[in-house]
């Protein structure tokens, strides 16, 4: 092998020739230290490394100055070479001795292998470039200009405490880290002092947004490196992993830090020197495996995903451009539409109806057209009253959606958002009629003359009313002003800020919203029902028993209602379950594991109401089902959001112990093991009901997303999944006898996607089993599991650059994900749900995609979006569908 010298800019040499000596000296020691600023000349060196028999060249280009060596490029090698040419930043003697060693070694190396062609940026080593940034698309995005401009605002006497250090450059959720970080670059530049002028500031910020990656490493590895002694202990390794895990919210790498020190020190340190060195740190993010949040697929999907483009055709013609929006709009909704059509149809006839009916009555010459508009009012009431009631009546609805083939036609998943717009069009109704009434009708019959009061004797009797009062006084009066009340209060208080708690109000008007209070009110409906049939009974204009229509519109509602109300009392009489297992888990989560009842039958994706009577006897609130229809118990996992579920936990957590070391969560109890365990509380199920997340088997392909608690419904549909899977290999195995085999009902499901995101490292816990459940037995890969933890720092980001080469080591040495705790590895940040949509679209073309989504409704507007787009401009169609409680 030989050794070619190219001079790039300047002949080199130790002594500069124009007689003033060079302070070039190699570099002593390990890259480290107090960090010189020169303005000395510098020239670019490439060295050759030339194999004679394969006519192969190792090109290392150098950056070489007066008092530094940096490796700029590699071409030619593999890996192993990148790490030897960084040798020559590390050696203390001069280029041309660091040259010889290099070829020396390099010789050594192809005597026994041949190099590949490897260019740096196409190594481990790029992959590794993209990681390592201090300064994100999150942080440090303004440049230079807005960090100058908090210098001025956050500056004491001129200077920049560290202590402001973060927030001057855009870091402000990681405190600790920014301060490491201040650390690091002043022990670089030998600064002692608590503050840094702004020119030091300056400095650092060049530093820390240095797109090179030997930059980043270095600024990483100082960090770590705290006593600037060039080389990396296990204690320095564990200080540095639990700042890491505290900057990304994973407290229990915090609490393992010192064991995943260990095992970076034995993976880098193999001759047990007691330290590693930087060439040591970069060789593990090297070898680290390719590591990302995207999703992966062979070359030629993903050259596909690449050249397929999304870009909505821009129209500017607005007449053909809104003529295409609603044409999309009517396909999308072409359901509610025709419903929402058909109910205002109604309301519409109705209203006209009496409106006509009595413009032709005397009544009309006396109180005009208020009396008409109340009386119309009054008829739309009579059926939205009775119409209200429909939408919850749960178990008809469970059994239309499940046993009929009206859900083609008939949206029933939008049940809860009709019984909402019928409530609009009552409060309206209500209003109306109201308001005619009270500042219309009475004032003017008051007003009347006698001979215009004349024909309304019939109505109001020989004597006129003398006075407002006798109105109101009256059984219709007060009955009419009740229901106002009453309606009033449990509209108000079924608002989403009263309901949820997001208005900020006093203590003790506090008590007075929340669910419980959404919950009582609502139950106002059984008062208002009766005073509505006793108002719509004394009428003052209508005398006859069969003109008085209101008990007629109500009858047949109101009996099926109470129908659904008796149901519900019978099954809960013999439903009550008996608790085989709890478990209280991070994140304010209680799991319970209860018999089943006989003749209890659901399928995944459907709720059960569940109530305590130790907590309330009267409440009765909805939970996904977490277990599958094939297990031998029920199971629900309730987050404690509000009061109810909070005095659920706190009842039986009572009956809990530690969690001992094999078992998940924090407290646990297991009636199965025959433990000394307190009496469990009683607990009473009524259900199943249907939701959307149950129309899974309908569809070969399903995306399952789920945010936080929200994924209970989609983990009953992936042990369903599984179980199928399972059954399907026994009987393809001949383990099944053929009567089975023909009893079954078809299951369409052969792929599923599962997004879960969450943004807390315990909520993984939640369903560690199932988690590796599937990850064991799914050797075909019909279940693609992703689990993203929103806490931990995008990929790329130094706050999560070390958690990030942590988990690839953890895993490739034990299966197990550092993040989980299960065998599904972790990703960080959240999905790119276009990427997600490409993939699937790309994956399963022709085909159509039930998508399921379970959660906060902030991701709702995307994934619809994005399942419209898609429908529209592939030929993969995708069914959107969200759970609703």
């Amino acid at each position: 092998m030989e050794i070619q010298l190219e001079q790039q800019q300047e002949t080199w040499s130790e002594t500069s020739s124009t007689g003033s000596r060079s302070t070039r000296v190699g570099f002593s020691g390990p890259m480290s230290g107090p960090l010189v600023t020169s303005n000395k000349k510098s020239s670019k060196k490439s060295a050759r490394f030339k194999d004679q028999e394969d006519e192969d060249f190792v090109e290392i280009t150098l950056d070489v100055r007066d008092d530094t060596v940096s490796v700029q490029n590699i071409r030619g090698g593999d890996p192993e070479t990148a790490l030897l040419a960084s040798r020559l930043e590390k050696r203390p003697s001069s280029l041309s001795v660091r040259l010889r060693q290099v070829s020396q070694e390099l010789k050594r190396m192809t005597s026994s292998k041949k190099f590949d062609r490897v260019d740096r940026a196409k190594s481990g080593a790029a992959r590794a470039l993209k990681g390592l940034k201090f300064m994100t698309k999150n942080v440090g995005t303004e440049g230079w200009s807005q960090v100058d401009k908090r210098f001025d605002e956050l500056a004491v006497d001129g200077k920049l405490p560290k202590t402001r250090f973060s927030q001057c450059i855009g870091m402000n959720e990681s405190k600790e880290f920014a301060g490491e970080l201040f650390d690091a670059l002043s022990r670089r530049r030998g600064i002692t002092s608590a503050s840094i002028s702004k020119d030091q500031l300056r400095e650092f910020w060049e530093q820390i947004t240095d797109q090179s990656f030997d930059s980043r490493l270095q600024t990483f590895f100082d960090m770590v490196d705290k006593n600037a002694d060039g080389r990396i202990t296990q204690e320095e390794v564990q200080e540095i992993i639990a700042l890491s895990a505290s900057a990304n919210k994973l407290s229990k790498i915090q609490d393992r830090a010192e064991e995943y020190a260990a095992l970076i020190i034995e993976e880098l340190d193999p001759d047990n020197v007691g330290y590693i060195e930087l060439y040591n740190l970069e060789m593990l993010l090297l070898q680290a495996p390719a590591q990302s949040t995207h999703i992966t697929t062979d070359s030629r999907i993903m050259s596909q995903m690449l050249s397929q483009k999304l870009v909505p055709t821009k129209d500017h013609n607005p007449i053909k451009r809104g003529f295409r929006s609603l044409a999309y709009f009517v396909e999308d909704n072409w359901k509610r539409i025709w419903v929402i059509l058909l109910w205002l149809s109604i309301c519409a006839a109705l209203f006209t109806w009496k409106f006509i009916q009595y413009k032709h009555r005397a009544v009309f010459d006396v109180m005009g057209y208020c009396v008409t508009s109340a009386k119309g009012a009054a008829e739309t009431l009579k059926f939205n009253m009775a119409l209200i009631l429909l939408p919850v009546c749960r178990n008809t609805i469970t059994w239309l959606r499940s046993k009929t083939k009206l859900g083609m036609a008939v949206p029933f998943d939008d049940n809860i958002n009709f019984h909402k717009v019928i409530a609009f069009g009552i409060a309206i109704g209500v209003g109306i009629h109201a308001i005619a009434h009270l500042t219309c009708d009475f004032p003017r019959l008051l007003h009347a003359t006698d001979e215009e009061y004349e024909p309304m004797k019939p109505f109001f009797g020989e004597d006129r009313p003398n006075n407002y009062w006798w109105f109101v006084k009256g059984t219709e009066g007060w009955t009419g002003i009740a229901i106002v009340v009453l309606m009033a209060i449990a509209y108000t208080l079924a608002q989403p800020w009263f309901r949820r708690n997001r208005l900020k109000l006093p203590k003790p008007l506090k008590r007075l919203t929340g669910f419980n209070a959404f919950w009582y009110s609502h139950h106002l409906f059984v008062i208002v029902y009766g005073l509505f049939i006793v108002h719509g009974y004394y009428l003052y204009l209508s005398k006859k028993w069969y003109k008085k229509t209101t008990w007629m519109y109500l009858a047949i509602p109101m009996i099926l209602y109470a129908c659904e109300r008796l149901l519900r009392a019978f099954r809960s009489g013999y439903k009550s379950v008996k608790i085989l297992k709890v478990a209280v888990y991070p994140g304010n989560v209680l799991a319970l594991h209860m018999s089943k009842p006989q003749g209890f039958k659901y399928s995944s994706g459907q709720y059960v109401f569940v109530n305590c009577p130790d907590v309330s006897p009267f409440q009765w609130h909805p939970f996904s089902i977490t277990s599958a229809p094939g297990d031998d118990y029920v199971s629900v996992h309730i987050r404690t959001l509000g009061d109810w579920t909070s005095q659920l936990k706190a009842v039986f957590a009572k009956a809990c112990q530690p969690a001992s070391g094999d078992q998940s969560g924090l407290l646990r109890a297991d009636m199965l093991q025959g433990n000394n365990i307190p009496r469990m509380p009683k607990l009473v199920i009524d259900g199943p009901y249907g939701a959307p997340a149950q129309d899974y088997k309908n569809y070969e392909v399903i995306l399952l997303v789920g945010l936080g608690i929200g994924a209970t419904p989609l983990i009953s549909i992936l042990k369903d999944v599984l179980n199928n899977m399972k059954q399907q290999k026994d009987i393809e195995e001949g383990m099944v006898e053929s009567g089975v085999k023909n009893k079954r009902k078809p299951f369409a499901t052969n792929r599923a996607y599962f997004y879960w995101v969450t943004r807390e490292q315990g909520s993984f816990e939640w369903f560690k089993g199932v988690m590796d459940d599937v990850a064991e037995y799914d050797k075909d890969g019909i279940i693609e599991l992703h689990n993203y933890c929103t806490s931990v720092y995008e990929e790329g980001d130094a706050r999560s650059a070390l958690i990030t080469m942590l988990q690839s080591l953890h895993h490739a040495k034990s299966g197990v994900d550092i993040v989980s705790g299960t065998r599904v590895k972790t990703h960080f940040a959240r999905p790119n749900w276009r990427s997600v949509f490409k993939h699937t679209a790309l994956k399963h073309p022709g085909k159509r995609v039930g998508v399921f989504y379970c959660g906060a409704h902030t991701l709702v507007g995307e994934l619809k979006r994005l399942s419209l787009d898609f429908s529209r401009k592939t030929n993969t169609k995708f069914d959107f569908h969200k759970e609703n409680f």
